[in-house]
């Protein structure tokens, strides 16, 4: 069965490179949420006043890979210990969060980052938040790491 996961874990490039190369998914889509302005530009986030984050938008075949999987990758894919900032990203678009569509997804997201919080030497600061409408960035973010070659990676 086809389901939805948002996720956001600092720069959106590195997380959905990552998300793109896991069994299961189906696609992988850049973007913002979280925030209070419609149809936002990677301009108006970067200012940090529009309270979005830099997400990715994963879709997936269920019956390959669980969404219990996505949420454990997910926590490897970055530091969820870090507040508003992963590597040399710094403010609230670069936040670690978890954007549930489901009661379901808001279970499983709070049992695994309760599972998982004696794995860090800090508190896991990991927002787990219902999901509201999700902007698809523009069109130059999306596979980015396939259309540049020459950047090896984000900081994850």
């Amino acid at each position: 069965m086809q389901e939805q996961a948002i996720f956001a874990a600092g720069c959106f490039w590195g997380v959905e490179a990552a998300f793109r190369s896991v069994p299961g998914v189906l696609d992988a889509v850049s973007g913002y949420t979280g925030g209070k302005r419609e149809n936002p530009t990677y301009e108006q986030v970067c200012t940090g006043g529009t309270g979005h984050a830099e997400a990715v938008l994963v879709t997936y075949d269920s019956g390959k890979v669980s969404y219990e999987d996505l949420v454990r990758i997910f926590l490897k894919l970055h530091d969820p210990t870090q507040v508003n900032r992963q590597g040399p990203d710094v403010g609230t678009q670069y936040r670690s969060a978890i954007f549930y569509t489901s009661s379901e997804q808001k279970e499983v997201a709070k049992r695994i980052l309760s599972e998982c919080a004696g794995m860090y030497q800090a508190p896991i600061a990991t927002e787990v938040a219902e999901a509201g409408p999700f902007y698809k960035a523009e069109e130059y973010h999306q596979r980015y790491f396939e259309k540049h070659p020459e950047v090896a990676a984000c900081h994850i």
